[in-house]
């Protein structure tokens, strides 16, 4: 499993795109807001916000609302992905992806894609996706979707 790292400038290009989202997430309840940018298999960014709604389990993350818009735009591999939260009372904490998201991830990512965390002032550590989804299952799994990716 090779690690797909995005380069200083693609880091830096995916930090700008998830913090512009971040300013733009609606989180009316939490006040947690979330950005991401995933960088797909033409090299293009694509921002998400996380989106909450007064019925919990029907919000809506930033890194699945960035691979919706990857999606939208004709992407089918995400390459990397920055994720950025509020770091805590300290700027010491780092948002990583939810369970639900990471299989997200999954689905359009291989486990060697680079995870990347930021905060408001910070970019953090970064993980590949199977550290943080071990044993993952994904399309690879099954034969019948290995041509649609």
């Amino acid at each position: 499993m090779s690690t797909q790292l995005p380069t200083p400038t693609q880091q830096q290009a995916l930090l700008l795109a998830a913090r512009a989202a971040q300013l733009k997430a609606y989180a009316p309840y939490s006040r947690y807001q979330v950005g991401a940018a995933v960088l797909d298999d033409q090299g293009r960014i694509h921002a998400g916000c996380n989106m909450e709604n007064a019925a919990y389990p029907e919000g809506l993350c930033a890194e699945a609302a960035a691979l919706a818009a990857m999606v939208l735009a004709g992407g089918k591999r995400a390459h990397a992905v920055l994720v950025v939260g509020q770091g805590g009372k300290n700027n010491s904490e780092w948002t990583t992806p939810c369970g639900g998201c990471r299989q997200k991830l999954r689905e359009f990512g291989a486990p060697g894609m680079s995870v990347v965390c930021a905060n408001d002032l910070h970019i953090g550590p970064s993980y590949t996706l199977a550290q943080l989804l071990p044993e993952s299952f994904g399309p690879d799994h099954l034969n019948t979707l290995n041509d649609a990716l």
